[in-house]
């Protein structure tokens, strides 16, 4: 019978490589979650719009796939989030930035 983790190649990690698989899975589900934001707001407003949580969700996501990445070794992952964030962090600055000038 093969079981789940067979059906998914995980079958022969240890413990602790399991856990930094879940770690990166993590990574990636956050990263996923603000299509999902920014598709609801979408959709509520009928426009197209780019929530503050998709900022947050790509910036936190994209530092726990850093981790995972530099974990893996894999320096083209690195790299390619390293960059997201500089962008997710500068669109944050930005609307804080904003919300400030106005008050």
């Amino acid at each position: 019978m093969i079981t789940i983790l067979e059906l998914l190649g995980l079958n022969n990690l240890n413990f602790n490589e399991f856990l930094w698989v879940i770690f990166g899975t993590l990574g990636q589900m956050i990263f996923f979650s603000r299509w999902l934001i920014q598709w609801y707001f979408s959709e509520k407003f009928k426009t197209s719009i780019i929530p503050i949580g998709f900022w947050w969700c790509s910036l936190t996501g994209g530092i726990v796939t850093l981790i995972y990445a530099y974990h893996i070794a894999s320096f083209p992952f690195m790299m390619a989030q390293l960059i997201g964030i500089l962008v997710y962090s500068r669109n944050l600055y930005l609307i804080y930035k904003r919300r400030n000038e106005k008050n």
